[in-house]
């Protein structure tokens, strides 16, 4: 009987009963040797020095090593994992090839690598940092990722791809050049949360990815900030666009998502792009010096915009389309740097609507050349004859209870900056 007690613990428990710490030293096939005779569970610490890869790790393991680095051959991927329950901490991962169709990565965790952890690690130079290929309830966490600029833009890979990946935590990593930072396609259900991203096309990209969680995030420097594409039941919140040249947030069929405390700050072309996106809900969001504040078009449809802050864009509201849009939600609409309006009662509502576009806009718009125009008598008495009888006006935005402040739109105090 005893010794069936002994037999049944060891059946519960065997990883606990056979994991052994293993110092691995640098050697000609030392760390592939190292993994090939390794009992699932065990810990193989990597000592100082260079490990040659390829790798492929398909049972439990943890892999550290803080002053270790692991150099690939320059083809196809350095580290392939395929079984489930394995650590990577503080390792320094190069050398991966350069074939995107490969998807020549750092690190792959394929289908079967679930509950992976990779953290503390730094990827340097690899086409694509991290390929989560089909794992689930994988953590992505501390790590720096430095893709590759010296490849034309269509040739780069992203600092982390994310294929049919549930369960996903990407968190406080710092992702600098190559194509995208997080690139998605056909993923659900995940949370990225204070990531860093710069030197890049586009920051943030999900295209098919649905129930996501995008937080406290910070994009500077890029071409583009945050673009969401045909995805939906979205939580966009407490995330920064700096300096990002075309767009800050990009939403093309995006839907039911939810875009709150987001900030723009010295922003390009457009702060905000909504193409054929229904039923958001964008609130308390700040977007400030671009050349278009918002730009909504395509039968974009049931939005709801409210206690946004729009600051200081050379264009508040490019809007194209005829039907009349109403801006505001319950009595409560958005703040307008360019409104002159009074408040009179001292209620936080300007006492006039908010008319952003006219007749003479949707002309220059659609007839670039008409700009040669603007100072032309007859256009100035048309856009002063709309604003004394709004009835003239075109369908548009129209903001019926502007708000007279900023308020707290934007970042709350202390989120990243």
């Amino acid at each position: 009987m005893r010794f069936l007690f002994w037999l049944f613990l060891l059946t519960i428990f065997p990883l606990a009963s056979l994991a052994e710490r293993i110092e691995v030293q640098p050697g000609q096939g030392a760390l592939a040797q190292a993994i090939a005779t390794a009992r699932p569970g065990d810990d193989l610490v990597l000592g100082e020095g260079t490990y040659a890869g390829p790798v492929l790790i398909e049972k439990p393991l943890l892999l550290t090593g803080p002053h270790a680095r692991i150099e690939g051959p320059g083809k196809g991927t350095v580290i392939t994992v395929t079984a489930s329950d394995v650590t990577i901490s503080g390792i320094t991962i190069s050398g991966a090839g350069a074939r995107l169709s490969d998807l020549d990565s750092g690190i792959r965790l394929l289908k079967g690598a679930d509950r992976a952890v990779v953290e503390s690690v730094t990827l340097d130079g690899n086409l694509i940092g991290i390929d989560v290929h089909g794992a689930k309830d994988v953590t992505i966490r501390g790590n720096r990722i430095e893709g590759r600029n010296d490849l034309r833009v269509a040739e780069r890979g992203p600092g982390i791809y994310v294929w049919n990946a549930p369960g996903l935590k990407v968190e406080d990593n710092t992702i600098v050049k190559g194509r995208d930072g997080v690139f998605i396609t056909t993923s659900n259900d995940a949370v990225y949360r204070r990531n860093r991203f710069s030197e890049l096309r586009f920051a943030f990209h999900s295209m098919y990815a649905n129930r996501i969680e995008v937080t406290g995030n910070v994009s500077r420097g890029n071409h583009m900030g945050f673009a969401f594409m045909y995805s939906t039941r979205l939580m966009v919140e407490r995330n920064l666009s700096q300096g990002d040249a075309n767009h800050g947030f990009f939403m093309n069929f995006a839907n039911k998502a939810e875009l709150r405390h987001n900030e723009v700050r010295d922003g390009g072309e457009k702060c905000l792009f909504v193409y054929n996106s229904n039923h958001n809900r964008l609130e308390a969001n700040r977007f400030e010096g671009c050349g278009i504040g918002v730009h909504f078009t395509a039968g974009s449809e049931s939005n709801v915009l409210a206690g946004n802050a729009f600051v200081g864009n050379r264009t508040q509201v490019k809007y194209v389309g005829t039907r009349w849009l109403e801006w505001s939600d319950v009595g409560r609409g958005n703040y307008w740097s360019d409104h002159a309006a009074f408040d009179v009662n001292v209620d936080g509502i300007a006492d006039s609507p908010y008319r952003p576009n006219d007749s003479i806009d949707r002309l220059v718009w659609s007839q670039p050349a008409a700009r040669l125009l603007m100072g032309a008598p007859a256009m100035q008495l048309i856009r002063w004859s709309q604003s004394r009888f709004p009835g003239l006006l075109p369908g548009g935005v129209i903001d019926s209870h502007p708000l007279a402040s900023p308020g707290d739109a934007g970042l709350p105090q202390g989120d990243p900056s």
